[in-house]
C-alpha cells in the first residue's frame, strides 16, 4: 500500500501503479483533478480525503481577508504553478475578488529560492494583503513565508492553521490531524479485506479558523469581534 499526502504525490502514486492500493489525504479536487473517477465512485486502486477546496474554501479566504483588513483593496496570491491546484483556487479567488471589489495580483513560487524575489515585488506593487495557497511547497516552508510576511507588513490568509501556529495571520481550512486521522481508517478499511475502489472520497468533517491576535498587533491590526467570536482558536 502506498499512502500520499498531497494532489502531487496522489498524481504520482496513480502513474507508477494501477495495482497496489494507495490512501490519499490532503488532495485538492481529487475528481477534477483526475486522480479519481468520482467522490462517490472513485474507482481503480486509489481513495482518500480530500481538501475539500473545490467547495468554495478559497472564496472564504478573500472574504476574511477582506473582513480582517477591510482597507486592502489591492491583494497578492502566492502559490506554486507546478502543483494542479493553483489555477482552480486563483479562478475562485477572482470571481470572489470582483464581489469584494478586490484586485488580485498572482506572484508564482516554485521554489523557496523564489521566495524573496516574490515578496520583494508583493512591496513593489503596494499589495495590502496577501493569500497564500497551500501546496506542498509553501506548507513545508510556512516559516520562510510567515516571516517575510511580517518582515514585509502583510496581513496574510493561509489555507492551514499550522501558518497561524507558526505565526500567521489568519488561517481557513480542514485540519491537518483529522484529515491524516481520516486517511489512516482507510488503510485500516483496505488492509482487511476493503477495495479502493468501492470506498467514497471523503470530504473533511471540520473546517477550523485560526487568528493569531499577536501577529494583528505586529500589524497595526484591529480584528474585528464578529471575527473573533467565529474563531475556533484564537493565539495571544
Amino acid at each position: 500500500m502506498l499512502v500520499v499526502a498531497s494532489t502531487p504525490g496522489a498524481d504520482a502514486a496513480k502513474k507508477i501503479t494501477s495495482s497496489v492500493p494507495v490512501v490519499f489525504w490532503g488532495v485538492a479536487d481529487p475528481a477534477g483533478t483526475g486522480v479519481v473517477a468520482s467522490l462517490g465512485h472513485p474507482g481503480g486502486n486509489i481513495t482518500g480525503v480530500a481538501l475539500g477546496t473545490e467547495d468554495g474554501l478559497a472564496g472564504k479566504w478573500a472574504e476574511l481577508l477582506k473582513e480582517g483588513v477591510p482597507n486592502a483593496i489591492q491583494v497578492a496570491v502566492l502559490g506554486n504553478p507546478n502543483g494542479p491546484g493553483l489555477a482552480p483556487r486563483v479562478r475562485e479567488l477572482r470571481t470572489a475578488a470582483a464581489a469584494l471589489k478586490l484586485t488580485l495580483h498572482i506572484f508564482e513560487v516554485r521554489s523557496v529560492r523564489e521566495f524573496d524575489g516574490a515578496f520583494n515585488a508583493m512591496s513593489k506593487t503596494h499589495v495590502g494583503g496577501l493569500i497564500v495557497v497551500v501546496d506542498p511547497l509553501t506548507l513545508r516552508y510556512r516559516e520562510n513565508i510567515v516571516r517575510l510576511a511580517a518582515q514585509t507588513r502583510l496581513p496574510a490568509v493561509y489555507g492551514f492553521g499550522e501558518f497561524v501556529r507558526s505565526g500567521g495571520l489568519i488561517a481557513y481550512g480542514p485540519r491537518v490531524a483529522d484529515q491524516a486521522r481520516r486517511a489512516a481508517a482507510y488503510v485500516d478499511r483496505i488492509l482487511n479485506g476493503a477495495k479502493p475502489a468501492d470506498l467514497p472520497v471523503e470530504q473533511p468533517a471540520e473546517f477550523e479558523l485560526v487568528i493569531n491576535l499577536k501577529t494583528a498587533k505586529a500589524l497595526g491590526l484591529a480584528i474585528p469581534p464578529s471575527l473573533l467570536q467565529r474563531a475556533d482558536q484564537v493565539i495571544e
